[in-house]
């Protein structure tokens, strides 16, 4: 079951189970019990290919040598970063604010079998360590390589577009489930305007809402 499915089947049989009204705020915070659960959300994958060159010189000798090193980049956020005070619920509009962690970059897994290296030959590797150290070289650079790709504005924004829908998704089904009309609009902390700031700050956190409830009931 996925993390949608799984935090949407969890906040709602809860509801069940305890005949609680039809709250936002009470299936808003099960609905966020039930992500920490899963811990880590991956959002997206793509494939890069890093091509690197170093040189070395020497005793008067040069030696190059190219690395070509394809490899794997997850995207992914740490579901157990939002806390109840990163979910805010606006009674005045109906909307489930959920403020998200930084994306989180995996890897990269390297795909040793399609590596590839082409070296210029010369006296220089056959009677030194040289081809050891552009070797390093090249390794540290292609991994590099690999993550400044990954970190491009394209695969960003899908990976956070991505990201965005599924949380979205896993806490707008829930409450749909429960008869509740709610809009649910997760932002990273770039993505939001002075406009929502302002909305956010008259919001109340679910923390604080589940603290009150719970000392009236005290």
């Amino acid at each position: 079951m996925g993390l949608a499915a799984g935090g949407a089947f969890w906040a709602f049989t809860q509801y069940l189970d305890r005949k609680v009204d039809p709250d936002p705020v009470t299936i808003a915070s099960g609905s966020l019990a039930g992500m920490r659960e899963e811990a880590k959300l991956s959002t997206f994958a793509a494939r890069y290919v890093a091509v690197v060159t170093s040189s070395q010189s020497r005793l008067g000798l040069t030696a190059k040598k190219t690395l070509i090193m394809p490899g794997m980049v997850r995207y992914q956020i740490d579901l157990a970063k939002i806390t109840d005070k990163d979910v805010a619920w606006d009674a005045d509009s109906k909307t489930l604010q959920v403020h998200l962690p930084p994306i989180e970059l995996v890897g990269p897994e390297v795909d040793l079998n399609a590596v590839k290296e082409y070296d210029d030959g010369g006296l220089l590797m056959r009677f030194t360590n040289a081809e050891d150290r552009l070797d390093a070289a090249n390794r540290k650079a292609g991994q590099a390589e690999l993550l400044n790709q990954a970190r491009q504005p394209v695969p960003m924004r899908l990976a956070r577009d991505s990201a965005r829908r599924a949380i979205e998704r896993s806490f707008a089904m829930p409450l749909k489930a429960a008869g509740i009309d709610a809009n649910v609009r997760a932002t990273f902390a770039d993505e939001r305007t002075d406009k929502d700031r302002e909305r956010w700050d008259v919001s109340r956190p679910i923390s604080d809402v589940m603290a009150e409830r719970k000392a009236q009931a005290q």
